[in-house]
């Protein structure tokens, strides 16, 4: 299991026809040798998860990746059982730069982003 930097931007919508590098996500997964995230590596790494969602006219929010039973969730408030964005069917997805992963945002919207890149983590 290694930690990876992965960066995504919103995919092509119908607000943005050619997506948009300005809206995204900076994430730090646990990965396997397959690219896949990997629950015990998480179990391990829990704290380093980090997330942070970037777009415009807003403040950075930054969050901790989440694992509840089967699925993948971002919590910006660890105070609260509750998280706030979940992802689609993230333990399905391999990590590689052009690959789409969906996200149900805080205002209910899902919205889908391209991997752009994937790179070990530089500690």
């Amino acid at each position: 299991m290694t930690l990876y930097h992965v960066h995504m931007t919103l995919a092509r919508n119908e607000e943005f026809p050619d997506g948009s590098p300005a809206h995204g996500y900076d994430l730090v997964v646990p990965l396997d040798g397959e690219m896949m995230l990997d629950p015990q590596g998480w179990k391990e790494h829990a704290k380093e998860c980090v997330v942070r969602r970037f777009w415009p006219g807003e403040g950075d929010q930054k969050g901790l990746l989440r694992h509840v039973g089967r699925g993948w969730a971002i919590d910006y408030d660890t105070s609260t059982p509750d998280v706030d964005e979940p992802f689609f069917k993230l333990d399905r997805h391999e990590f590689k730069a052009g690959e789409y992963l969906s996200v149900t945002e805080q205002d209910g919207d899902m919205r889908t982003f391209r991997i752009v890149t994937v790179e070990p983590l530089k500690k």
